[in-house]
This record gives structure tokens, C-alpha cells and sequence, in this order.
């Protein structure tokens, strides 16, 4: 695979691209296939597909008078990297609501117990 000429970031920054990718985790599709799903013309889903491409996200074959696109996840991992740093805080929101949930159960545990008595 070339290096990639756009960053994966930038690619999938724009919501039309990532929901292009969304659909290629399906299967591989057409352009007119992709074109069908939005409200966009099929010049605009090209160029979208040219910067995926770009940033290795996507390959195109020709297939007759279509090109066939189809994708490769891979560059995503870098992605999935930057992201697990970020990880620990939200663990630790999770945490810290898990406390307070479990915490306002206990209470109100309590309290049901004093009303009984």
C-alpha cells in the first residue's frame, strides 16, 4: 500500500466519509451503489471516495463502466490508538458513576427499611 496522502483524521472528519465507510464494512460496493444513500450528486460521493482513498481507507476496481470500492480498516487503528489513551477517563466517569449509583441504592435501601420499622 502508497503512503497515504491525506491523514485518516482528516478523512474521517466529514460525516458523509465516515457514513461511506459504514457502508464498505458491509460489503464492497459500486459508486452508484454509495451515490443511492445520500442527497448528494455522485461527483461530490467521488471526491469524498478519493480522499478515503487517499488516505488508504478505500480501494476502487474497475468492474465494466463502474469502479467497485472496498475497505481497508487498517489505517483506523491509528485511530483506535489515540483514542485508548482517552480511555482512562471515561473508565474512570464510569467508575465514579457506577459509585454514585450504587451509593443512592443503598440510601434508598435504607431509607424503605426505616419506614417499614
Amino acid at each position: 500500500m502508497s503512503a497515504a496522502k491525506h491523514d485518516v483524521f482528516q478523512a474521517i472528519a466529514d460525516p458523509t466519509r465516515r457514513e461511506v465507510l459504514r457502508l464498505l464494512a458491509r460489503n464492497e460496493l459500486a459508486i452508484s451503489e454509495i451515490t443511492s444513500h445520500f442527497p448528494i450528486s455522485r461527483t461530490a460521493i467521488a471526491k469524498h471516495l478519493h480522499i478515503l482513498s487517499e488516505a488508504n481507507l478505500v480501494s476502487g476496481k474497475k468492474a465494466g463502466r463502474e469502479k467497485i470500492y472496498q475497505l481497508h480498516p487498517e489505517p483506523l487503528t491509528e485511530v483506535k490508538q489515540w483514542l485508548s489513551y482517552y480511555e482512562q477517563f471515561w473508565d474512570n466517569k464510569l467508575s465514579i458513576l457506577k459509585h454514585v449509583v450504587e451509593n443512592d441504592n443503598e440510601d434508598r435501601f435504607k431509607g424503605r427499611k426505616k419506614d417499614q420499622e
